[in-house]
């Protein structure tokens, strides 16, 4: 098994946990939470590979169902020992995210795309199950969460990807800078509020 289908496997795995507890919120059966399991797991990935023009992951290994699947068992019969589920996601959603940029990043960087599609496929790869995920079930996105770092994050994993690789470090290395960037800035910005300035209206000037 390749280092890149490691880390897609993590990512699918992670996040098919965090839409399983998104399903648990909302009190769904089990195919409900089977359903939300796959659609978050394997949401980015599904985009990046049609973006790449190439077939869906799942679809030429259905081991990636059956992990989401098995994800989504595993909280239907445990998710009432979590004290906070909505904090169990965050954190949960932070760490998806960290392996899933570098998993986007890391595919693109290997089918020789040049460095813009390799910073866009980090981002589409960890940010569009999640967005899938919060719109179906009803939730205020992530990625659209005032005063939070999300997309931010997941675009300076993938920079650190690119200036990791152009140095020319043994494989591991990239995708280690990816995810540590990506989850110590998603980390800190749950933490410690990080944020970018955000904009605010003002009313237009008066003309005389």
């Amino acid at each position: 098994m390749t280092a890149l289908a490691v880390l897609d496997y993590t990512s699918v795995v992670i996040f098919a946990l965090t839409g399983a507890l998104v399903a648990s919120r909302a009190q769904l059966d089990i195919v409900g939470f089977c359903f939300f399991a796959c659609l978050t797991g394997l949401g980015g990935g599904t985009i990046r590979d049609v973006l790449l023009n190439r077939a869906p992951i799942w679809m030429g290994d259905p081991t990636y169902l059956a992990l989401c699947c098995a994800a989504a068992l595993i909280v239907f019969f445990t998710a009432h020992r979590l004290e906070n589920r909505f904090k169990a996601i965050l954190w949960l959603d932070a760490l998806a995210l960290s392996v899933a940029v570098a998993a986007g990043a890391g595919v693109a960087s290997s089918l020789g795309q040049p460095l813009p599609i390799v910073l866009v496929m980090g981002i589409v790869t960890g940010c569009v199950g999640g967005l899938m995920r919060d719109v179906v079930g009803n939730e205020v996105p992530f990625v659209l969460r005032q005063g939070e770092l999300y997309v931010t994050c997941a675009l300076a994993g993938s920079g650190a990807w690119v200036a990791v690789q152009a140095l020319d470090l043994p494989a591991p290395l990239p995708a280690l800078a990816c995810a540590g960037v990506t989850f110590a800035l998603r980390a800190g910005s749950m933490a410690f509020g990080w944020a970018l300035p955000v904009y605010k209206p003002r009313p237009p000037r008066h003309r005389p």
